[in-house]
C-alpha cells in the first residue's frame, strides 16, 4: 500500500515521558505523572525534531499470530487515537511494555518520549499520529545565559536529536491492517527487540516494496559491498557495473519479477553467483524478519532511486580515477596491455568534448 506522507503542517500536541532501566540491572521505570503540555514558541521546533528520523522509510504495520486485537502496542494507539485523554494512561501502558521487553543483558537503559501529533497528512488527508522515541544516550553541551548583568557558561547534558537511538512513528490510516507504521533501529539485527518483540510489526511487502528492495538487493550484490572497489585495470568495477544494468534492464522491461528468470537472465545461470544471491538475500529477510517472495508484479516507479546507485569508480595506481556513471556503455571502454610500457591501458571512446 505504497502512501503520500507529509509532515509540513503536523503539530506536537501532548507528550508522555518515561526513563526506562532494564530490569534484568534492577533498573526501575520511571513515567510522567502527568501529559507534558508543548509552549506555543517551542511546539514547531519539537514537532520537527521528532519527525525528522521518519522519511523515507520503509512501511510496516502491527500484526499478532493470531489477530491484530491482541497487539498490546496497536491497542494502545488504537485507544489513543480514539480519545487523546488516553494519552497519559495508554502512554505509560507502552513504557511499561518496553520495560517488560528490555530485560535481555545487551539492551540498554535510555529516556522515552511518547507524543500525539495532528495534521500529518496522509494520501491528502489530515490524519492523527503518535511517535515513540528512544534515546539510549546523553552528551554533554555549553549553555551560555547572561546573570545579573554578567555572562557565565555552564554544562550540561541533553539528547542529541540527530543520534536517537530507536523509533517508530504510528499513523492513524489502515486501522484495520494494522496501521500505517515507520519505524527505525540503531542498533540494527543485533537489536531486533524493538521491531519484533516490543512493537510487533511486520515490512508491508507489496509490490512497490518488493520491486524496490529486489532491485536494491541485486544492485548492491552485483556491485559488491562498496562501489569503490579496486581492480588493477578497473576491469571489476566496469564488469559489476555492466552486471548492474542488466540487472535494472530486468526490472525496466518486465511486467512480472520471476526469481528463476532472473537467475537465467541476470546471473547467467551462474551456479556460484545464484547461491551468492540467495545468501545475500536470505541476510536481508533475518534482518528485516520478513520473507520476500518469489513471484510479483514489477512497479517501474520504485526504481527510481536504485538506478542512481549503478556505477563505481575504476582507481588506478598511476593515480587517475574513472567513474562510471548509470548511463555508462560497455563498448565506451577498451582494455589492453602495452608490451614496450609494460603496463596495463584503458580506452575511452566518446561523440563529445568532456564538459
Amino acid at each position: 500500500m505504497p502512501i503520500s506522507i507529509r509532515f509540513t503542517k503536523a503539530e506536537a500536541t501532548g507528550v508522555v515521558l518515561a526513563k526506562v532501566g532494564n530490569p534484568q540491572r534492577d533498573e526501575p521505570l520511571e513515567t510522567s505523572r502527568e501529559v507534558c503540555r508543548i509552549a506555543d514558541k517551542d511546539r514547531d521546533l519539537l514537532t520537527k525534531m521528532l519527525l525528522k528520523p521518519f522519511k523515507s522509510l520503509a512501511g510496516y504495520c502491527f500484526h499478532h499470530h493470531s489477530s491484530v486485537d491482541k497487539n498490546e502496542t496497536y491497542t494502545c494507539a488504537q485507544a489513543i487515537f480514539g480519545s487523546e485523554d488516553q494519552l497519559l494512561e495508554k502512554g505509560c501502558e507502552i513504557a511499561q511494555r518496553l520495560y517488560a521487553k528490555s530485560n535481555h543483558p545487551n539492551i540498554k537503559s535510555g529516556d522515552l518520549c511518547i507524543a500525539h501529533l495532528s495534521n500529518l497528512v496522509v494520501d491528502g488527508k489530515p490524519t492523527e499520529g503518535l511517535c515513540i522515541l528512544k534515546s539510549e544516550s546523553v552528551e554533554p553541551f555549553l549553555s551560555i545565559s547572561s546573570h545579573h548583568g554578567d555572562l557565565k557558561i555552564t554544562t550540561e547534558h541533553g539528547i542529541n536529536p540527530e543520534k536517537i537511538d530507536k523509533g517508530c512513528l504510528i499513523l492513524n490510516a489502515f486501522e484495520k491492517k494494522g496501521y500505517y507504521v515507520l519505524t527505525f533501529d540503531r542498533g540494527g539485527a543485533h537489536s531486533r527487540f524493538w521491531i519484533r518483540d516490543f512493537l510487533g510489526v511486520r515490512l508491508i511487502t507489496d509490490d512497490s516494496f518488493l520491486t524496490n528492495h529486489y532491485a536494491d538487493l541485486a544492485v548492491t550484490f552485483l556491485q559488491g559491498e562498496s562501489k569503490n572497489t579496486e581492480g588493477g585495470a578497473g576491469g571489476d568495477v566496469a564488469e559489476k557495473t555492466v552486471a548492474a544494468k542488466r540487472a535494472m534492464n530486468y526490472f525496466d522491461t518486465k511486467e512480472q519479477f520471476s526469481m528463476q528468470e532472473f537467475e537465467e537472465e541476470v546471473l547467467r545461470k551462474d551456479p556460484e553467483m545464484v547461491a551468492k544471491f540467495k545468501e545475500h538475500k536470505a541476510r536481508f529477510e533475518e534482518e528485516s524478519g520478513q520473507p520476500l517472495k518469489d513471484n510479483f508484479g514489477i512497479t517501474p516507479a520504485a526504481i527510481t532511486k536504485i538506478k542512481k546507485k549503478v556505477g563505481g569508480v575504476m582507481r588506478f595506481d598511476t593515480g587517475v580515477e574513472v567513474r562510471l556513471l548509470p548511463e555508462f556503455d560497455e563498448s565506451a571502454l577498451e582494455r589492453g596491455f602495452d608490451e614496450e610500457k609494460c603496463m596495463g591501458f584503458v580506452k575511452i571512446f566518446f561523440n563529445s568534448k568532456e564538459s
